[in-house]
This record gives structure tokens, sequence and C-alpha cells, in this order.
């Protein structure tokens, strides 16, 4: 039976958690009942201290600030003791970096992922959701290719719990508005140049927002069964859109499509439509090979197959934001002042 979450009695441990999303998370947290525990998990001391600015132990007493790298088994295990809840979000996700330094990506987002999932396994933690990226649907550049590895890690791990109360879930979204090296800040940045560099004007992303990618995270810490990719359902955007969003006198300039990228991104390709199902707001990939997972999983969550061949990419989307949306989001979360 699976033990119910409540975020007031977890004790939660953040990798990434100076990244975005955590950042995200942890404002969320501090408006709900705080958890008995919340460890902050990265590997730079200039963000821990920055952050510890706006949320300070001494005002928020749940907190912890622990410097460490998800490379390194033996601190990931020592910094994750009395953890029942772990949120893994540490990653390098830059293409073009992880293009050029490949085995430097793949230390963190495998091998990393890899100690996060042993450690795990060995301290007792009970409930773990993975974040993953479209890129790793049918990847075309290394990054996309770890995230990819890493998925299929955690939902295997579940193969090897034994009699542990353990689940591991990953939840996998689009591009994230706003967030450090995204294409709305970079576009941002440039708004009074000349001109906005345009890689193909047929290209188009998904588009979610952090509180968003938030809500997804805690769906999934209080609902997910164990095995899962959870894909949230979210609009999409043309790159020409955003550019005129942001720029609208601005001429866009095409530069070409950078190593690694794709015209249109994925989230569940034609080969997963077999194991994936809808659950509302969310579709499920679900492992393959069980179909009693699969009956028990419909049934709990109300949850209906996919059509045969089904796909859900960016460019194929029923919902595509308009440049009057766009600037709207870009206000609400990424400038107030645009």
């Amino acid at each position: 039976m699976k033990t119910p979450f409540k975020l007031d009695d977890a004790s939660i441990f953040l990798t990434g958690g100076t990244g975005s999303f955590g950042k995200a998370f942890l404002r969320h947290v501090v408006d709900n009942p705080w958890p008995r525990r919340l460890v902050v998990f990265s590997r730079d001391e200039l963000k821990q201290f920055e952050m510890a600015q706006e949320f300070p132990e001494s005002r928020y007493p749940f907190l912890r600030y622990f410097i460490g790298d998800v490379r390194d088994a033996d601190r990931v295990r020592r910094a994750m003791e009395g953890t029942d809840t772990v949120i893994h979000a540490a990653a390098l996700k830059q293409v073009p970096a992880a293009e050029y330094n490949p085995f430097e990506c793949i230390k963190t987002n495998v091998i990393g992922a890899q100690n996060i999932i042993e450690a795990c396994l060995d301290v007792g933690v009970k409930r773990v959701v993975a974040l993953s990226t479209d890129k790793a649907a049918a990847p075309v550049n290394l990054y996309g290719a770890t995230k990819l590895c890493s998925d299929k890690l955690f939902i295997a791990a579940n193969n090897i719990r034994g009699t542990r109360d353990i689940r591991f879930s990953v939840v996998r979204y689009g591009n994230v508005m706003g967030s450090r090296g995204s294409v709305i800040p970079f576009f941002l940045s440039r708004k009074g140049n000349d001109s906005l560099p345009i890689t193909d004007p047929a290209m188009t992303r998904f588009n979610i927002s952090l509180d968003d990618g938030v809500a997804l995270v805690t769906w999934a810490l209080h609902n997910a069964e164990g095995g899962e990719v959870l894909v949230p359902k979210i609009p999409s955007y043309r790159i020409t859109d955003v550019a005129s969003a942001i720029a609208p006198d601005a001429p866009q300039v095409i530069v070409g499509v950078r190593p690694g990228e794709k015209i249109h991104e994925e989230m569940i390709t034609a080969s997963d439509s077999p194991n994936t199902v809808d659950i509302g707001a969310y579709f499920a990939i679900l492992p393959t090979g069980d179909p009693a997972y699969t009956e028990r999983y419909c049934a709990e969550h109300s949850a209906s197959r996919v059509p045969a061949g089904f796909s859900y990419d960016s460019g194929s989307n029923d919902h595509f934001l308009s440049v009057e949306e766009i600037r709207a989001l870009v206000r609400q979360h990424v400038d107030p002042s645009f």
C-alpha cells in the first residue's frame, strides 16, 4: 500500500537546489506548511550564499544548505541520510556545451543519476521524483541522450527495490519560461539591438512556467505509483512569435540550426504510444511488459489509453500561444516591467 505523502511531515533532499526549479520549489514550500527538513544540495557556493540571503535558515529553520556534487557518490550518500523524499533536478543542460564536453555531461547526468539511485536505496528514501526534458524523447543531442539514460535508470530502479517502500518516478516537460539560458531571457537581453537571431523560422518549442513545473512535481510526490514518466499537457510557441512578442520592430535574422537542435521537440514518440495513458492534466508513459501494472494504474487514476501511433510534439500541438499570450506570460513569469 502506498504511503500517503504529507509535505509537512517530509524530509526532502533537493539536488540542483539553487537552479531555476529549486528556487521556484522553495518559494512554493515556504508558502505552505513547512516540511520537517529540506536540504538544498548543489555544487555552487556562491549561488547557495545568494539563496541563503533570500531564504535564511534563521527565518526558515527547516532549511539546510549542503555543498556537494551528484558525481560524488560518497558525499551524496552522507548528505542524504535522514531523508525520505528526493527531488533530482541537478543536470548539465546546455546543448552546445554538452556537445563540446560530452563526458562531463555524462558524468553529471548519467553517473550522477545512478549515484542518487544507489543512495536512495541505501538510506531508506520512500519517494523519488527525477526531472527530465523533452529532449530525452528520440534524442538527437548528447544532453537529450544523457537524460534518456537517466530516465531509464530511475524507472528501472523500481526493479531492484526489493522489499523497500520506495518509488522512483520521472517528470518530463518542455522549455521552462524564463529559466537561465533559455530563449526568452536571451531575446530580452537583445531587444534593444538591431536584430534578433532566429535559428529556423519553422522552429517550435513546448512552453511551461516554473510554477506549473513545481505543480507537476508536487502532484508526482502525492500521486505517482513508481515506474511512470509523467508528461504535462502544455502549449507550444513558434520561435518567430517569441521574437515578435519581445521586439516586434526588430528584424529577425536567420542564423541556422545549432548542432544538436531539432526543429520541433517531442515529449511522447509514436513508439511510446502502446504504453501511454491519458490521466487528465497529464500523460503517463508506463513500463513495458507489465499488463497488470497498466490495468491497475488505469483503474486508480481513471486513465484511458492513447490511440495507436499517438505522439506529442511541439509542432503538431493543438495549443499554440499567440504573440499577445506570450507577452502576457513574459510579464507574469519573467519580467513584470516588460
